[in-house]
């Protein structure tokens, strides 16, 4: 039985929340003129990808008439509302677009909105199943790979010696090794010995924990299977089972949660490369010092992905080819490894990943751990999840809000598991 959701945040149609697009007036107008016939480009991206001022200037000294003027959202979910708003408008958007890999299966049924970014300069750049997420059913290829999101485990050190925990990464990660009912066994061990929770939030762990199917809302034809694959309900409970003990009840990207990076309100966390920079930004911010953080070459289940971007020029740019040229620029292998330094961003290019797997640089603020070695060594055996058109909606308006919900205490798990199944049947047409 083919499965649908009536709703869907689309070029002009209306949101699966009850809550209606807002910008998040990170994006200004692209295609900006300059003074002199210089010319202005814009890019938006969100979180952290990396780019510093130093970096976009590099490009700029190099690129002699060329302005940079760089937008930043909070988060990816500002970065959508924001993109879908301004493509449905038919303008506004940047010069360049990030486009973050849950959303990007929802933009690619406007693929045509988008410069065709193919060229025989690029070829084999990437991992073969990250072009081919950003390649479009007549070939065009849209985005260029930024990141992926290979998975480990970020943990603090001094909690797990104050539960009698070892603490060196490599036992760590020897500690943790197998699967969820593991962590979350040790998770029960440390939390009986301090009363402190194990981990931030029901809804970030079950983001990691649904990362390992190749499809699990949706099959690769777009039907809908939320409601009868029982791995999803298998996932959902056993996060909410071990959420009663175990979470802090933190909601991921909330200003608590942001705020107890620093303060040790929990030992563990669930980090694909990206987080990396997230945390490091956050304690810093805080007045934190480098070194609470540690990151174990482990993770519950095996390989996983969580997340990675592109980017893309939308076809109203007036300086398609000038952008489609700093995107390239940005993504290519030593501009992701600066990136990678910044920001804990992992390369999509194979070279990239190819140094970073040689390379066993001490990252200070994580403790001295390598984590680009980690991160590369995380990332074999890494399997694209299928993800359809209506994934980020089914995760951002149906499970999620049923996961906020249990940490506010405002369900219990049978609430949370039958909130989540009635939003859901709500947006469904059989």
């Amino acid at each position: 039985m083919r499965t649908t959701l009536r709703a869907r945040t689309a070029l002009g149609i209306a949101t699966i929340s009850s809550v209606a697009l807002i910008a998040s007036g990170c994006a200004t107008d692209g295609g900006n003129g300059g003074e002199g016939g210089d010319i202005t480009l814009t890019i938006a991206t969100f979180n952290d990808f990396g780019y510093t001022d130093e970096l976009l200037k590099e490009y700029e000294a190099a690129n002699p008439g060329i302005k940079i003027v760089h937008n930043r959202a909070a988060t990816s979910n500002d970065a959508r509302a924001n993109f879908f708003q301004k493509l449905g408008a038919g303008s506004g958007l940047a010069d360049v677009e990030a486009i973050e890999v849950d959303w990007l299966p929802e933009m690619m049924q406007y693929s045509d909105k988008l410069f065709d970014l193919s060229d025989p300069s690029v070829e084999g750049r990437w991992l073969d199943w990250k072009t081919a997420a950003a390649t479009d059913a007549d070939g065009r290829l849209v985005g260029y790979g930024t990141d992926i999101g290979p998975e480990a485990i970020c943990y603090r050190a001094d909690l797990f010696a104050e539960a009698g925990l070892p603490t060196d990464r490599a036992e760590v990660a020897a500690l943790l090794e197998g699967d969820w009912d593991r962590y979350f066994e040790v998770g029960q061990q440390y939390v009986d010995k301090t009363g402190k929770a194990w981990f931030d939030s029901a809804g970030a762990t079950y983001q990691g924990m649904s990362n390992q199917f190749t499809n699990f809302y949706e099959e690769n034809d777009g039907t809908v299977i939320a409601t009868e694959n029982p791995d999803v309900e298998e996932t959902f409970r056993s996060v909410l089972e071990a959420s009663a003990t175990l979470s802090a009840k933190l909601g991921q990207w909330s200003d608590d949660w942001f705020g107890a990076l620093s303060t040790g309100e929990y030992a563990t966390m669930l980090c694909p490369g990206w987080m990396l920079g997230v945390v490091k930004g956050q304690v810093e911010a805080g007045g934190g010092a480098a070194g609470l953080w540690d990151f174990a070459d482990v993770f519950p289940g095996g390989a996983a992905n969580w997340g990675g971007a592109f980017l893309s020029v939308p076809v109203t740019s007036e300086h398609k080819e000038e952008a489609a040229a700093l995107a390239d620029w940005l993504t290519r292998p030593e501009q992701q490894i600066a990136q990678f330094e910044a920001a804990g961003t992992f390369p999509s290019t194979i070279a990239a990943q190819e140094k970073l797997a040689a390379d066993a640089t001490p990252n200070e603020f994580f403790n001295g751990a390598p984590v680009g070695a980690i991160l590369a060594g995380r990332a074999q055996g890494v399997v694209a999840q299928f993800k359809g058109p209506d994934d980020s909606l089914i995760q951002e308006n149906v499970f999620g809000p049923a996961l906020q919900a249990l940490d506010r205490g405002e369900v219990d798990a049978d609430g949370a598991w039958q909130q989540a199944i009635e939003l859901l049947h709500e947006l469904v047409e059989e």
